[in-house]
This record gives structure tokens, sequence and C-alpha cells, in this order.
């Protein structure tokens, strides 16, 4: 007996049989689900709920990549700040789309994954990058299943080992010299470069701080925005600078200004409203404030480097200093006091040498 598309029909022991489409096996051939009950409606119920549910899956089950990619944009893009949502967007539209774009979501295995893996590793991405192409892949296929209910293993996705760089701080001398140079020849960008090293800062957050941020009576400084350079919008290869929060919660922070600082931060002192590194309303970049370091540290005879490295110094001085790790932490704006072990502390062989031997003197 048909009715309304619903095929159900009475068995010789008096139960009632429907039964409904729920999918297509590889050779393309319909497979059906069946349900009983013991009345005709209550059968033609559970062939109605069991047709929805069968839909909504077999509509999720061809789904693919791109398609979700579109939705799911549109589900985080008020949720995460517009630095984030641009890295998730090229992220995807350089490497995920070109290889995943008209797969079914469904249909992804942790093999074919893991080929795509091996391809950007040979690729020479570093083994960091791949692991975070798929970490933002992932939190898709988590909105692809939760929205349409089908289920996706990927816990034989094998990510690569990301190896730690130890990255040497710049050495004693070399900081001497570049001090000493920043100081003979000052200006707002040297004067800049002696607020990283000694406050470590983020190039970022040194472009974004403005005069209002500096509490001249309490000597402290506050950390309220960063600048960035991001992919436009519009989906072309520009680019354009934002001003907005730091990174992280954490990274908002107040920090004590050394005295010998304060002397620079009176001299330049101007408008509230006006940025630090520019003494105007005009902010400067971070691209532009690496192409000036970079000449100083060749003006100054200095080994080049980035300018994240006055960071890591700062960070490793303050450990061979007797910094206690948790305020060195809050001082960096970090999360949690692991990230500040991990990633920038690592004295050097003469220091461990010195706390050696202290230790021995005592005995």
């Amino acid at each position: 007996m048909e009715n309304k598309g619903i095929n159900i029909t009475k068995r010789k022991d008096g139960r009632y049989m429907g039964k409904f489409i729920i999918g297509y096996n590889d050779s393309g051939k319909t497979q059906y689900q069946y349900v009983y009950g013991r009345t005709y409606d209550e059968t033609e119920s559970k062939v109605l709920i069991g047709r929805e549910v069968a839909s909504r899956y077999l509509s999720g089950r061809y789904i693919t990549v791109g398609k979700i990619y579109d939705e799911w944009l549109n589900a985080v893009v008020n949720r995460v700040k517009e630095s984030t949502f641009a890295n998730y967007k090229a992220k995807f539209e350089k490497h995920i789309l070109p290889e995943f774009a008209d797969i079914p979501c469904a249909d992804l295995s942790a093999g074919r994954i893991n080929e795509f893996i091996n391809k950007k590793l040979a690729e020479k991405l570093s083994a960091s990058y791949v692991r975070d192409i798929f970490t933002v892949f992932k939190s898709m296929l988590k909105y692809a299943q939760e929205e349409y209910g089908f289920k996706l293993s990927l816990k034989n996705v094998v990510l690569p080992k990301a190896e730690k760089k130890q990255i040497k701080k710049i050495s004693d001398a070399e900081q001497k010299r570049l001090v000493l140079y920043l100081r003979e020849n000052m200006s707002l960008t040297a004067f800049g470069i002696l607020i990283s090293l000694f406050m470590g800062l983020r190039i970022g957050e040194l472009c974004g701080l403005k005069w209002s941020d500096v509490d001249f009576d309490n000597k402290i400084l506050h950390i309220k925005r960063t600048v960035q350079r991001i992919s436009s919008e519009n989906g072309s290869k520009k680019t354009k600078v934002i001003i907005s929060t730091p990174k992280s919660e954490t990274s908002f922070r107040s920090v004590s200004i050394p005295d010998f600082l304060m002397e620079y931060f009176e001299k330049f002192r101007n408008q509230a409203d006006f940025f630090i590194l520019s003494g105007s309303d005009k902010v400067i970049e971070p691209r532009t404030m690496q192409y000036r370091y970079k000449k100083m540290l060749k003006s100054a005879e200095i080994k080049n480097h980035n300018f994240h490295k006055l960071r890591h110094t700062f960070a490793t001085n303050c450990a061979e200093k007797g910094f206690d790790v948790k305020t060195l932490s809050v001082v960096l704006g970090h999360s949690n006091v692991n990230l500040t072990l991990n990633r920038y502390i690592h004295p050097d062989r003469s220091h461990e040498r010195r706390l050696m031997n202290s230790m021995c003197m005592r005995l």
C-alpha cells in the first residue's frame, strides 16, 4: 500500500512493514531501511521520521567541502578577530580548496588527508604550518558533521612533528653595541627598538602604542592594541593594515617602564592620541619597522636578524637575571607559564655554569 510516496505493506503475521531510502551503494543501487508497527498509523509515523532523518543525512552525505566552506565562513565571521578570519581564508583558498573543493565532506578519509599532508611537506612547507592548515580544516569539518549529521573519523591522520627551533638571543656584546648605537643615534625608531629590547613587546604591539597608553605618574605602559597587515577580504592578493585588539586576552597588560627608558618617554612625549613610533596620528606598520630595524643593524655592524629576536632576547635576559617565570609570563602577555618556558627561555651554557658553581659554593 502506498500513500503520499510512503511504501507500507501488511505482512502475513498482521504487522505492517514500511520502507524508505537511506542511500546508495558504490554501484548506485538503492539501499532501504525497513521499519515495523502493529498498526498502519504507527508504521507510517516511523517511516516519516526515518525518512526525514535519512533525507538530512543524504543531503549532508554529498555536500562538498567547497559548499561547507562558504557556510562555515558565515558562521565564524562574527566570532573571531578580523586577522584570524583572514588567516582562515588564506589557508583554505591557497591550500585546502584547490585540493578538496569538489569532494563530499563525508568521503574524506584519513588516507586522503595524509596524502595531502605529505604533498604539502614535499612543497617545503614547515611542519608547524602544515599542522596549522589541518587545524583549520578540522574546525570546518567539525562544523559540517554537527550540521549534517554524518560521522568522519580523523584519528588515523598523522601530523608531522614540528621541530622546536632553538633561537639564540642576541649576544651580550652585540646587545651593548646595539644599545650604544641607538642612544648615540636617538630617534623615535631607535626609541621603539629600545622599548622592545627592554620591555619585550611584539612588533605589532609596539606599532600600536599611543601616548595615551603611558602612565607617566606611575611609570606604567598599557598594551591595548596591535597593528597587522592582513589579506583583503575581496579575494585579491592585495593586503591592508589593520589596528585591532592584542593577540589574546592575556596580551592586554600593563608593564613597568624601566627608569632609563622614562627619560626617552619624557623627551618624546606628545599628544595623547598620537602614535609613539610616528609622533603623529599616522600609524607605522610592522613591515616598515622591520625594514628600519634591519637598516640600523647594518649601520651598527650587527649580524642581521628579525625584529622578534628582541623579544626573545628580553625574555632570556630576564630568566638569566632571576625573573620568576610567572612574572615574566605576565610581562610577555602569555596565557600560561609553559608557553614562556618552552618558547623563549633558553639560557646559554655560561649562565648554566654560573648557576652550577654558585650552588657548589654554598656547600
